[in-house]
């Protein structure tokens, strides 16, 4: 992918981002939120049910447009991409890990990691290799050959996480990563969260859960689609 457009260092940058959702009357569910992320940060994203974090997990990994504002992911401007382009914006530079796993049942966990590199043209062997190297990442290279279906919870994750990590995105955007876990399996996946954000790894945790939240060094506050609390908010 060109990179000629390419001319800020965040790794996100949203600037007065709207979106409205249209109806009678219309619902603002992110408003004018402005929010930078650096290389190397974990961030946690926090705010109750209907507080607008799952709108802004969409707009931050450019499944959806705002409807005002701008998005830049890794230097490029979401919005002045069409489709096909965003795609393969979203296929290099953004990995998620949403809440429900999304795993192919019938597929081992290799071949499930290996799927995060589908849209990059990698040849089929090297799929493999890195998806083999992304499991030994999260503590799973004993379970390459496993089946999603007979995996725990808590491995289960792990394949996600590893999936979202495989094609070295510039930021992983996690979303209620211990929503569907025990207290157990859900204290190791943060621990493993941070281990990888001690490798390099750029996080932004969606959560409603206090005790998630105060494991990322910076916490974003979100309220009826509104920061309103950056415990490490950076200039522009």
């Amino acid at each position: 992918m060109s990179v000629t457009d390419v001319t800020d260092h965040a790794v996100l940058r949203l600037s007065e981002v709207w979106k409205v959702y249209p109806g009678e009357p219309p619902v603002e569910s992110v408003r004018g939120v402005s929010l930078t992320v650096r290389p190397g940060e974990m961030l946690a994203l926090l705010g109750p049910s209907g507080s607008g974090k799952s709108t802004l997990l969409h707009l931050m990994a450019a499944l959806d447009r705002p409807t005002s504002g701008s998005v830049r992911l890794a230097g490029h401007d979401v919005g002045a991409y069409r489709d096909r382009r965003l795609a393969g914006l979203r296929a290099y530079h953004v990995g998620v890990v949403f809440q429900r796993f999304f795993l192919l049942e019938g597929l081992t966990a290799l071949e499930n990691v290996a799927t995060g590199l589908l849209y990059r043209g990698v040849s089929r062997a090297e799929r493999r290799r890195l998806a083999a190297g992304a499991l030994t990442g999260v503590g799973l290279a004993h379970r390459a050959g496993h089946r999603a279906s007979k995996l725990s919870g808590g491995e289960r994750q792990r394949v996600a996480i590893a999936r979202a990590l495989v094609g070295r995105p510039a930021v992983v955007l996690a979303d209620e990563p211990t929503g569907n876990l025990d207290s157990a399996s859900g204290a190791g996946i943060i621990a493993l969260l941070r281990e990888l954000n001690g490798h390099g790894a750029t996080l932004v945790v969606v959560t409603h859960d206090t005790k998630v939240a105060d494991a990322c060094p910076r916490r974003v506050e979100l309220r009826d689609g509104v920061v309103v609390g950056d415990s490490g908010e950076v200039g522009a």
